[in-house]
């Protein structure tokens, strides 16, 4: 993710000097502010949430664990390269027996032609409309010849989504149907610009807007940087007020709302282009990576850094989250 973010407190502005600071060693350059869309200006409606009721959802943290070790070993994992290929054919191994398709095209970079292969499986369900569940699977590319890894910057959300999958697996939904998302080519090729980031997204946003597939999606849940064993997801203002309110009283169901939005930034990350669309988006980031995000873009980023508990609260949430909007009688426009 060379990208994206600007941190939005009553501090603002000494925040503001604190990032930047960090900030320059990796290129200040390549993080941009950008103002919130429309959504992020709204207030969040008055909700009418379904009752508490039957168990929690389920995770194997530890079956998550490992998909991330195992993606991890491929090493870096940057678009183009043998290691990427692989990492698309291991996610694409898990899903065998499920629907799912792929979205491929060729991204023009500032680095050249590359292939993007966005992966989407679905899991039916009886009630008109869909809730997508996100998360990029490639690695920093400006940093392939190094040994980062992004144990926590892709590998964690998309090992979670691996396992989300299996709980999903074999269960006949009778509320909205589930599509898991695993996009690629997230990250900035050369430095991150609105044409040099997101190319995978971007596309499958565009795609889903022409055939009106768009229409059908009741919200978009994005999973980012979710595995850091000091786990604090922030509350990202270029989300939608309402979906991150649902995503809160999932966390307070559960118990986890002390991980939850004691922070707030604003977000550019995968879930933008459908914001931009009008689609209902949450994006469950942890931006706060080490001390002052020292470990973000690092070959730092490994899996000693990184909990099962953590993943275990995100993936909780997130089906808390989808267990809730299957049960609210009307979503907010």
């Amino acid at each position: 993710m060379i990208r994206k973010r600007i941190v939005l407190s009553v501090l603002a502005l000494s925040i503001a000097v604190v990032f930047a600071a960090c900030e320059h060693d990796k290129d200040a350059s390549q993080v941009r502010a950008q103002s919130p869309p429309p959504a992020a200006e709204a207030s969040v409606p008055k909700l009418s949430l379904p009752p508490d009721s039957g168990p929690p959802p389920a995770i194997d943290s530890a079956r998550a664990m490992q998909y991330v070790k195992e993606m991890v070993a491929f090493g870096p994992r940057p678009i183009g390269s043998t290691n990427h290929k692989k990492v698309e054919d291991y996610i694409t191994s898990h899903l065998k027996g499920d629907v799912f398709e792929e979205d491929t095209f060729t991204a023009d970079t500032p680095e050249g032609k590359f292939p993007v292969r966005n992966i989407i499986a679905k899991f039916p369900g009886t009630r008109d409309g869909i809730i997508v569940i996100a998360s990029h699977y490639d690695t920093n590319y400006p940093l392939r010849h190094t040994s980062y890894v992004g144990a926590n910057d892709g590998a964690s959300s998309s090992a979670l989504l691996l396992e989300i999958a299996n709980q999903l697996r074999g269960k006949k939904r009778d509320r909205y149907s589930i599509w898991l998302v695993w996009d690629d080519a997230e990250e900035a090729v050369k430095t991150w610009t609105d044409a040099d980031s997101l190319y995978g997204i971007r596309h499958l946003a565009q795609k889903w807007q022409d055939d009106e597939t768009i229409k059908k999606i009741k919200a978009f849940l994005l999973a980012d940087m979710i595995g850091d064993a000091d786990l604090n997801i922030d509350r990202d203002q270029n989300s939608t007020p309402w979906l991150e309110e649902v995503v809160y009283q999932a966390a307070t169901r559960l118990g986890y709302q002390s991980h939850f939005f004691a922070r707030d930034n604003q977000v550019i990350d995968d879930h933008i282009p459908f914001v931009q669309r009008g689609v209902p988006c949450a994006d469950l980031i942890d931006f706060d990576y080490g001390y002052n995000n020292v470990f973000w873009h690092t070959p730092q980023d490994i899996v000693d850094r990184l909990s099962p508990k953590s993943l275990e609260i995100v993936g909780s949430t997130i089906l808390e989250t989808v267990g809730i909007l299957d049960k609210m009688d009307t979503l907010p426009k």
